[in-house]
């Protein structure tokens, strides 16, 4: 079954992945979706300082919104910031620091921010990682895969949901990947301790499935938010070429850019018409498409999701600080 869906998926990437596939859909676009003035929101990208997260703030700034860009190396984010300042010319972008792998630093980086009485209206959960050797942080004794693009991310959201509620029309974006279309749910081996040989490319694509069901599961708990998770497609980006060297030198040639594959990461940051589609939706290039592919048996029960969210909850409880400057 691994071999029909991985065949099924690359084929289907071939067409709808690529610079190609881009620019066969970018034909139904809709220019004026974009053409909006979004000064006096606020909106948080993590994992902002290359590729797709910094597009996206380039193009959200340029649109005259405050951008929080959360980054894990000092000096890489501070660069960045400076290039999106100037590009373009908002001075209202700002840095903060965070290791999304790093669950107390997650915990206490959301409580210092709703402490500091800034509003939010969009969060972009952006940062990811792709660690091909299974990897186990000392300090909390998570693999790092799941630490960054699962865990990380349910703490970020979570915590920041009284702080979004307060705003109308606020949205969470999930950037995750249609590599999750190979995987079904496994909600019993987060730590991928029973992966053997480790796969880096599958435990990725675990986790993406994953965020796919914890946006699904999201959107039914707070429906005063919108949520959405979406598919870049396969991008020219720092990532793809130094997680996925391999197939970045097969396929450098018909990549997007990083700017063509954060473009419905923009579209549902900012568009007006997003707010009145269903939340809970995956999208690939400003569409909802299906979250799995036919006949590969990847749907997840209820009761498995769940369990695996409950699991989740479990998981975050233990990390959780007391106080914002604790």
């Amino acid at each position: 079954m691994s071999f029909f869906r991985n065949a099924v998926w690359f084929m289907k990437g071939l067409k709808e992945y690529t610079k190609g596939g881009y620019a066969s859909a970018s034909k139904d676009f809709k220019a004026s979706d974009l053409d909006v003035d979004v000064s006096g929101r606020s909106y948080m990208i993590t994992g902002a300082n290359s590729g797709i997260g910094k597009c996206a703030a380039v193009a959200i700034a340029k649109k005259g919104g405050t951008v929080h860009m959360v980054c894990r190396d000092p000096k890489r984010g501070e660069e960045a910031r400076q290039a999106v300042k100037e590009e373009s010319q908002n001075q209202d972008v700002q840095l903060h620091i965070l290791d999304m792998s790093k669950p107390r630093d997650v915990a206490r980086f959301a409580q210092n921010f709703i402490s500091s009485g800034k509003p939010l209206n969009v969060l972009i959960n952006n940062a990811g990682c792709m660690v091909n050797t299974r990897t186990v942080n000392s300090e909390d004794g998570l693999e790092r895969n799941f630490s960054t693009n699962t865990l990380g991310v349910h703490m970020l959201t979570t915590a920041l949901i009284p702080l979004l509620s307060k705003q109308e029309k606020s949205r969470v974006v999930t950037v995750t990947s249609g590599g999750m279309l190979v995987q079904k749910l496994n909600g019993s081996d987060l730590q991928f301790e029973k992966m053997n040989p480790f796969d880096g490319t599958m435990a990725y694509a675990q986790n993406k499935r994953q965020q796919v069901v914890m946006t699904e599961q999201y959107a039914k708990k707070y429906p005063d938010i919108h949520f959405s998770c979406m598919h870049p497609g396969w991008a020219d980006t720092p990532a793809v070429q130094n997680s996925m060297p391999d197939f970045y030198e097969k396929m450098k040639t018909r990549l997007r850019t990083p700017e063509e594959g954060a473009d419905t990461v923009v579209w549902l940051a900012v568009s007006d018409s997003v707010p009145s589609l269903d939340s809970g939706l995956f999208y690939q290039d400003r569409q909802s498409v299906s979250k799995h592919l036919p006949l590969a048996w990847t749907k997840s029960t209820a009761d498995e999701e769940t369990t695996f969210m409950q699991k989740l909850d479990n998981i975050a409880q233990q990390f959780l600080v007391e106080s914002p400057d604790s």
